[in-house]
């Protein structure tokens, strides 16, 4: 896509610290780290959405992500790395890589809510009919 500004940086229009290039995959530094090390992860063909990728592409990003947790865990002494696909900011499917330490002072997860009498089962019965 000519507009998308991952797939500039795929075709070097836009410069950026890569750490991680294969035929098929880029990951580089995200220019707004949440920690120092945050990657993202991009599939070098254009796809909008995970749901809409190929999976072998998808199993390829995340084998790649496994190899890269490794190095930016090593690198930054991290406690873990976390990962996160969320898609709203770019419309490129991309994987966000994350160090992160147990006193960094972020939640480790999202806020949590509570199902209400019996509805946990209902919301199962429903995702497992939708599949």
């Amino acid at each position: 896509m000519n507009d998308c500004v991952f797939c500039k940086i795929i075709r070097e229009e836009i410069p950026s610290a890569k750490i991680y290039e294969d035929a098929d995959v880029l990951a580089f530094l995200d220019i707004k780290p949440v920690n120092p090390g945050h990657t993202l992860l991009i599939p070098k063909a254009h796809f909008e959405k995970m749901t809409g990728t190929p999976d072998k592409v998808v199993g390829d990003l995340f084998i790649t992500a496994k190899k890269l947790m490794g190095a930016l865990k090593n690198v930054t002494a991290a406690d873990y790395v976390a990962l996160s696909v969320i898609g709203i900011d770019v419309p490129h499917f991309h994987i966000h890589l994350i160090p992160r330490y147990f006193n960094d002072g972020l939640a480790s997860f999202w806020p949590t809510k509570k199902y209400k009498e019996g509805e946990i089962f209902e919301m199962a019965k429903k995702i497992k009919q939708s599949l």
